[in-house]
């Protein structure tokens, strides 16, 4: 079969130039540019990706809207990641992010309960000197490469919740890396990328089955205590299956939490947008909602249709795969007045950044409480932020953010770190 068969007939075809599968457009290419072009069409395009596989770009919120929340016709047990095109996820109907409804609902509803026992709310004690800690080279006036530090974050709040020895969080932050940033040749394995998979699975994987089996016999009242012993459906879980839960809450942690303030610190520095948020710490939630819409750090989700229907007039047949750009649904001219400025008193703000509809980020609120309390810490501590040399994006097709932002500052009088 040649390409033009491949294709589906009458529809848009992206640019072989403007490639959206391709890690390094995101760092070399303009996505931005892309995907306002393509909003402007009055239906979907198609993006043929080899002679076998291909998507719909689904890139207006309203559309990606639907997607996420009609499970019934767009499905995700087979897979979320463009990574895995054309071939069904292990995990599906297992882990809560490839299971449908009724069970991922079931699932959700006692992860959240879990979750809720180890309330961030409750714990905000315990975040604040764990970012106060990650900031604190800041105060010697030097340049502080805070995309680094930002990368170790998720992993000291999530870790500690989750009961994981401290010694292991920098090897389990890199290991988490890699499983969304492949390409990239600071975390890439020199065997390359699917060596960098497969081994990057293989060690988290080897490393939570192990870590389930002697907590089994050690319960605690950490997070990972309360999935091995809550029921769901009337049993417990598997090890395998709190295992890939395990996984999957991890990833999801490292990918959305550090990149909202990444992109603040990369892309901001001179505009006098940081001196205004900082003068007025009453828009601390406002302003870090309107990081994570600038930043929409997930940058896409798939789906495969169920079913044969139609989406903003373009017919999709059952078994096709949609691709939902999050990026691009939360710079949407439609829904959000001035997208491309960034305005830390936007309201409303409701952006797709943890996505919408039942699939909705159980994590949330978790990232939601530490990111409040980075930025408050941030600016009460520290003044005069300027970018010391040029950012870099992180080499990734899904996780939307800069891997090193190298900044100077100086703290405010009366402060210290």
């Amino acid at each position: 079969m040649t390409l033009s068969e491949a294709r589906p007939t009458g529809c848009p075809v992206h640019a072989a130039s403007d490639d959206l599968v391709d890690p390094h457009f995101y760092t070399g290419g303009d996505a931005r540019r892309v995907w306002q072009e393509l909003r402007a069409l009055d239906r979907l395009s198609w993006h043929q990706v080899d002679e076998h596989r291909g998507f719909w770009s689904v890139v207006k919120y309203h559309d990606a809207d639907r997607v996420l929340r009609d499970y019934a016709t767009f499905t995700s047990e087979r897979g979320t990641l463009l990574e895995l095109l054309g071939t069904d996820d292990p995990a599906g109907g297992q882990q809560l992010a490839v299971t449908d409804p009724p069970r991922h609902t079931s699932r959700q509803a006692q992860l959240k309960k879990a979750l809720a026992r180890k309330s961030v709310d409750r714990q905000r004690d315990m975040i604040r000197p764990l970012v106060i800690d990650l900031l604190a080279p800041l105060a010697d006036r030097g340049v502080f490469d805070f995309g680094r530090a930002m990368l170790a974050m998720p992993m000291s709040v999530t870790g500690t919740m989750m009961g994981l020895p401290p010694a292991d969080w920098p090897a389990l932050t890199r290991l988490t890396t890699q499983c969304i940033a492949a390409d990239d040749p600071d975390f890439q394995e020199p065997g390359g990328k699917t060596a960098t998979l497969e081994t990057a699975h293989r060690e988290l994987f080897a490393y939570f089955q192990d870590l389930v089996r002697f907590r089994g016999d050690h319960l605690g009242d950490d997070l990972l205590s309360v999935l091995i012993s809550t029921r769901f459906e009337g049993r417990r879980m598997s090890p395998g299956e709190v295992v890939a839960n395990c996984y999957s809450l991890l990833l999801g942690a490292n990918v959305t939490t550090p990149h909202a303030p990444t992109f603040a610190l990369a892309e901001l520095p001179g505009t006098g947008v940081l001196e205004d948020w900082a003068a007025h710490p009453e828009l601390t939630t406002s302003g870090m909602e309107e990081a994570l819409r600038w930043a929409s750090p997930v940058n896409h989700v798939l789906r495969y249709a169920t079913k044969d229907t139609v989406l903003r007039n373009t017919p999709i047949e059952a078994g096709q795969a949609v691709v939902v750009w999050l990026g691009s649904a939360n710079r949407d001219e439609d829904v959000f007045a001035e997208p491309h400025t960034f305005d830390i008193r936007r309201r409303p703000n409701k952006h797709l950044a943890f996505g919408i509809g039942p699939h909705y980020c159980v994590g949330h609120s978790v990232a939601r409480v530490s990111l409040k309390i980075l930025f408050h810490e941030l600016f009460a501590r520290y003044e005069g932020f300027e970018s010391a040399s040029a950012p870099e994006r992180l080499i990734s097709n899904f996780a939307s953010g800069y891997k090193s932002v190298p900044i100077t500052a100086r703290p405010r009088k009366g402060k210290t770190a």
